[in-house]
């Protein structure tokens, strides 16, 4: 009798015994077109993985982490889990945030329009996908990826190049824009019918929006740009004065952290001040009051604002105050009290004129 676990049945007949099913791991934003390419992988009986990377710098996790009580949870969901639930497929979430941060420091490839290294943090990614690849057994990676549709990181060239960074060579598909790029190992083994993948080219996402609807799923954001907070131009000049006046050997996740809210005044090249722009902002910059002078009107409606970097001379805290009044209910009155509190100090109060718009230091 021949041996079952030798790949035959028990008669000997090799073509009788089960075929191993496909395994993918299909990095998972949430959006339409990771959706899509997982759903495509998984209308061939391909089984998939999802994976979402959590690089610190994703605006929707920064909506979650400042919302009020309360808040609409539809609004506040995680989109990559989201997705997962809907294809039935589980989903792991990596915190690349340290690692991250080197990259954006340290981009090997550069920079995008603002401070977004985005082929390099394509690559790390892919990096960390091929490694759990290789733990989960699959066969290769997926992603959403569509030719031409962001001007750095989804071009010929450096698609070309993040697979080879990666070590993914032959083993990264891309199912939305596949019939564009060379055929991967898993189309020429048989894995995948590539006649079943897509050739899609450009910016549009009507024909992505088409296909996802015809596949029973309605429920997904909508395509409005980019997530991260490194492509946004306010941020990235916040963030470039941060590495020029801290050092970005100094520079932590706290600072990063409070680059992404409040309207932000270089006062001096060791003080920065920090103003609430809401009641959501004005909770979260509380949070971090701790070790800095706090500013707030007791007065009249207005932000909370922190300061930044280094604690304020008596003279600055006169400024500090009077940009607090300017950004209060109280910004036409000719006085605005306002407390400063914090630094080791008993709590000082300084009534102050509000300032003019033109005499605003910052944005």
């Amino acid at each position: 009798m021949s041996d079952p676990t030798n790949g035959e049945d028990q008669h000997g007949d090799p073509e009788a015994a089960p075929k191993r099913r496909p395994k993918a791991i299909v990095l998972m934003s949430g959006g339409l077109d990771s959706t899509l390419a997982a759903k495509l992988l998984q209308d061939q009986g391909i089984e998939v993985l999802g994976v979402n990377f959590s690089t610190g710098f994703c605006m929707s996790d920064h909506k979650r982490a400042t919302a009020k009580p309360g808040a609409d949870p539809n609004k506040l969901r995680h989109e990559g889990l989201r997705a997962g639930a809907d294809l039935g497929v589980p989903v792991e979430i990596v915190d690349l945030r340290d690692e991250y941060l080197e990259v954006v420091f340290n981009p090997k490839h550069g920079y995008g329009a603002n401070i977004n290294p985005c082929v390099d943090c394509r690559a790390l990614m892919l990096t960390k996908a091929k490694a759990i690849m290789e733990r989960e057994g699959a066969d290769f990676v997926a992603t959403g990826e569509v030719l031409g549709q962001r001007p750095m990181s989804q071009r010929k060239d450096t698609m070309r190049l993040v697979e080879k960074d990666s070590g993914l060579e032959g083993r990264l598909l891309r199912p939305l824009c596949a019939k564009r790029m060379k055929p991967t190992l898993a189309e020429q083994e048989g894995l995948v019918d590539r006649d079943k993948l897509l050739g899609l080219q450009g910016r549009g996402r009507r024909k992505q929006m088409d296909l996802i609807e015809a596949r029973g799923i309605t429920d997904y954001p909508l395509p409005a740009g980019g997530c991260c907070f490194l492509t946004d131009e306010a941020y990235a000049r916040k963030f470039r004065d941060k590495m020029v006046h801290r050092g970005k050997e100094r520079m932590s996740w706290e600072d990063v952290t409070l680059l992404k809210l409040g309207r932000h005044f270089r006062l001096s090249p060791i003080l920065k001040l920090i103003v609430g722009r809401n009641e959501e902002e004005n909770e979260f910059l509380a949070r971090y009051s701790e070790g800095r002078a706090r500013f707030e009107s007791p007065e009249v409606e207005g932000p909370v604002a922190i300061s930044d970097e280094s604690l304020p001379s008596p003279e600055m805290e006169a400024l500090c105050a009077a940009i607090v009044a300017r950004f209060s209910d109280g910004k036409r009155l000719e006085a605005v009290g306002v407390t400063a509190s914090g630094g080791g100090l008993p709590d000082r109060t300084y009534r102050v004129a509000p300032l003019w718009d033109e005499e605003v230091l910052g944005p």
